[in-house]
């Protein structure tokens, strides 16, 4: 899985190689158990309008999108140990490491585009 931010005349490739959580108990588990996130890497949970990061070790960006892939909400390096607000609109969440929102610019209202791989 991919998601790349495609705004402003712009494309910021914002997850080169994910995993998607869609059932509840991957959505539950996350990242936990993950030593860190390397640029690049990042995951995408489906149906999730709120995200804790109990267990982790390291902070991480989220972006909130609605069903149309925009981005309603994000957050700027979650810390371990937090709960995010809920978003009541949200369709689903991008976790990706820590200064990637900051690094490409990425805002809200920013269309995100998600290409799913054969091994998805």
């Amino acid at each position: 899985m991919q998601a790349v931010n495609y705004a402003r005349n712009q494309v910021h490739v914002l997850i080169e190689k994910g995993t998607i959580a869609a059932d509840r108990w991957s959505r539950l588990r996350g990242l936990i158990g993950c030593p860190t996130l390397r640029s690049g890497e990042g995951q995408w949970l489906l149906g999730t309008q709120c995200i804790h990061t109990f267990g982790m070790r390291f902070p991480i960006d989220i972006l909130f999108l609605d069903a149309n892939g925009c981005v309603i909400y994000s957050i700027h390096a979650l810390q371990p140990w937090r709960i995010s607000p809920y978003i009541r609109n949200a369709t689903s969440v991008l976790e990706l490491p820590a200064g990637v929102l900051r690094q490409t610019g990425t805002e809200i209202g920013d269309p995100i585009l998600i290409v799913l791989g054969e091994t998805d």
